[in-house]
Formats: structure tokens, sequence, C-alpha cells
């Protein structure tokens, strides 16, 4: 028996090009965009079309109600942030210029109800269907309407990692273990050989994946588990106190691992302990913040951490979408990207060693 050929996408086209997805989904549509692209490379996009034998699947075209070039995104976070360094806007950023690029409109969609409670089906109705397809954001999420949204086959890409027990979906996230794995690792080359791991309470993805990089950061180090002080899991990260912070350098801590939080009370909580303790960031103990919250309230301090890639996660979450409306019903796709690693002035080599910063 032979396996059925795949059907040729949009992504193959441009591919074969040497185009962007962008401009192959413009030529393709046919739309008033489309006048944008050069007249050699739409014949050249329709030519390699033909030779590839691409064709708009009308049973999924059918099933999803056609295609209006309308994307949607949906967050469960309040909208409109009153300070741009809101976590949420780069990726609203990146979700808005892509979308234009590829020649869709953006639908937005918030579905508040008078309690502040943000549901996809609030009153029982998906009214994410006004889209082709729906790009999804947030903390505060519905794992039911997730569960709902797959039952119908509703196209959607969720930034950020997240499961749904004994379903598949697509989502594009930053790549936390990798991250956090590789923050153990700078710090074990300056000489740090004693952790402290403030995690948060919540049992959520991005948290799971940030401790296993850190207990992988560790292995790879050869660095045993008596060396490691886990902050009490039923304690906030931000109930952190000076006796805990003496504790920690009375055993020789001396870097600590901590797990932002959106108000910055974590870090807020450490430099006011360690202060509280009579001790120097950096020099009687390194601070490694894992994430870039706003920063808001913080002290003018330039805290090391590493950076979320969010208006490119935005961006590719789209791109994606448009991937999934292009091809077979069902196929879904995890991406993971980089974060960077930024120096910042909260960590430097434990007191005992000579390593430089």
């Amino acid at each position: 028996m032979t396996t059925p050929r795949r059907r040729a996408t949009q992504v193959d086209i441009a591919r074969r090009l040497g185009v962007s997805q962008a401009t192959v989904s413009l030529v393709i549509s046919g739309g008033p965009a489309s006048a944008n692209v050069a007249e050699q490379t739409r014949r050249a996009v329709l030519e390699a079309a033909a030779e590839l034998g691409y064709a708009v699947n009308p049973v999924a075209r059918s099933l999803k109600g056609g295609r209006n070039r309308l994307l949607g995104v949906f967050t469960f976070e309040p909208v409109f942030p009153v300070d741009q360094r809101d976590f949420y806007f780069p990726f609203l950023l990146g979700v808005e210029g892509a979308t234009a690029e590829y020649g869709y409109d953006l639908l937005l969609f918030s579905s508040a109800t008078a309690g502040g409670d943000r549901r996809i089906y609030a009153g029982g109705v998906n009214r994410l269907k006004l889209a082709d397809g729906c790009v999804l954001l947030g903390r505060r999420l519905h794992h039911d309407d997730l569960t709902a949204l797959l039952r119908e086959d509703f196209p959607f890409v969720f930034i950020g990692r997240r499961e749904v027990p004994g379903q598949q979906l697509s989502y594009v996230a930053a790549d936390y273990v990798g991250a956090t794995r590789a923050a153990v690792q700078s710090l074990v080359r300056l000489g740090h050989r004693r952790f402290a791991y403030l995690k948060a309470t919540d049992d959520k993805e991005w948290l799971r994946d940030r401790e296993a990089g850190f207990w992988a950061g560790l292995a790879a180090a050869g660095i045993p588990g008596d060396d490691v002080v886990i902050h009490p899991p039923d304690e906030e990260p931000a109930d952190i106190t000076r006796a805990r912070f003496e504790d920690w350098l009375a055993a020789g801590i001396t870097a600590v691992l901590v797990e932002h939080s959106e108000e910055d009370s974590a870090i807020l909580a450490v430099e006011r302990a360690a202060a509280e303790a009579g001790a120097s960031i950096p020099q009687d103990c390194s601070v490694f913040l894992l994430g870039d919250p706003p920063l808001v309230h913080a002290t003018a301090r330039d805290w090391t951490r590493f950076s979320i890639p969010r208006e490119q996660m935005g961006r590719e979450a789209v791109r994606l979408l448009l991937e999934l409306l292009d091809t077979e019903l069902g196929q879904h796709r995890q991406i993971y990207l980089d974060c960077i690693q930024v120096p910042g002035d909260s960590v430097s080599a434990p007191p005992s060693t000579g390593v430089t910063r």
C-alpha cells in the first residue's frame, strides 16, 4: 500500500522561490493587497503553485466557513495596557505586524464579563468564528474553552505552551527549559556551586519548564541536589524573609534564581530580604531573574535575567495560524523560540573564587 502524497502548501511554494510565505499568501488570495507584489514575482508564485499541484483544500475551507481574510486575537488578560512595558504589549505588536504583512485584517476579541472574567464561550457561543482563525494568549485561561475549540476543530494558535489532557494543540512558546539551563550554566562557569531556587506555587506549564531547566543545568554540571535549596512549596516567593535569606548565606548559598512575577513582587522581596540581612547583591549573593517582567515597581538595578522574544512569538503565531489554515485539518505544531540572556548587574563570581565577571 502506497502512502498518499502530501498536499503542497504555501510554505512549499515560498521555499521553492525563496520568497516569504506572506508574499505567496497575497498572490494566492488575489485580494487588493496583491497589487503590491511585483508582476514577475506574482507570475512565479502562480507557476510554482501549478507545478507543485497546490490547491486550497475545499473540505477544510467548507468546514471552517471559508476565508474572509480576518484573523482574530483573543487575550484572557486586559488588552489595553496602562504602560507600554506591559508584559503582553509586545505580543500584540507582533501579532498586528504579521497580520498586516500577510494582507489580513485583525479582529480583537475581549469577551470580558461584568465580573472581569474572560471566556471564549461567553453566552455559550464561540464568537471567534467571525474570524478565519485566532491567536490566543494569557495566563488566566479556561482549559475547557480550549477543549471546546479543539472539539469544534476551530483553528487557533496559543502564544505560550499550553496543555489540554489527551489533546494536541498548536502553540508558539519560549524555550524556558533551555533558557533556565543556560542560566544555571552561566552561574556555574563563574564558580557558583550552591543554589537557592525561588519557585512559584502555581502548577503552570511555563513554571514546570523552568524548573526542568534548572535541574538539567545542575545535572550537566554534576552538582548534587544536596547543594540546592528549594523555596518551600507552600510559600510564595514574595514571602521571602530576612531570616530565610540569612539561613541561605549561612548554608553557603551564593546564587539565587527567582521566578518572575507580574507585579515584580518576588524580586522586590529578595532585594528587601537581602538588605535587611545586611547582604550585598551580587557581592555576597548573586541573583538571576528567570524572565523579564515589566519591572515597573522595581528599583533601578539592572537585574541579570533572560529576555523572552515576545514580539517574535506574536509574529510566529500568526505565521503558524496561516499554515494551519493552509494544511489538512488536525495537523498541530509546536514551536519553541530561544530566549536571550541579559547580563545585568546582579550576578558576579562568588566571594571565594577568583573568577571575574
